[in-house]
């Protein structure tokens, strides 16, 4: 039977800090194993930037500018066609009934239509945006794709601001 006085370490497992600016005879003295300098590098906290380039034009100044990116780009919330028979034959979908079935999480995010599966009953679906496989699909189905924007849905609900 094992005693705790039997318990021993793995070798290499404690490993001792490195001590250094505690004079020459330590072997890390003087600069602490920072190099030759006394000035910015050599002090705590951050030292120069990656960014500077010491006078020479910045990498990023180089490269062309390309392209612009919004601050708040537009994120569609996404509904199938094949989601949109559960609703009765000749229906008005509006954003109220779609989230009361859960097919989208905010009414006042904008959504999209996709021709995702097969859609056999005829409604009016009111949406942002349609894509033009799904607009083809609502109308074989003898359906309507009529396009709102965000001030008729706040409009609609009583929201105008």
């Amino acid at each position: 039977m094992m005693q705790i006085h039997d318990l021993q370490s793995l070798p290499n497992r404690r490993k001792r800090k490195r001590i250094v600016g505690r004079g020459r005879g330590s072997g890390r003295g003087k600069t602490s194993g920072r190099g030759h300098g006394r000035k910015q590098n050599a002090r705590a906290g951050r030292g120069i930037l990656r960014s500077l380039e010491g006078g020479q034009i910045p990498l990023i100044r180089r490269l062309p500018k390309v392209g612009f990116r919004r601050r708040s780009p537009l994120v569609y919330q996404i509904i199938k066609t094949s989601d949109l028979d559960r609703f009765a034959n000749g229906t008005t979908v509006d954003a109220v009934k779609l989230k009361e079935h859960r097919l989208i999480q905010n009414v006042f995010k904008p959504y999209k239509v996709l021709a995702t599966g097969d859609m056999k009953k005829s409604l009016t679906i009111q949406a942002y945006a349609f894509s033009k496989s799904a607009v083809e699909k609502i109308t074989q189905a003898g359906g309507k794709a009529e396009h709102i924007n965000q001030k008729i849905l706040k409009q609609n609900l009583g929201q105008a601001k």
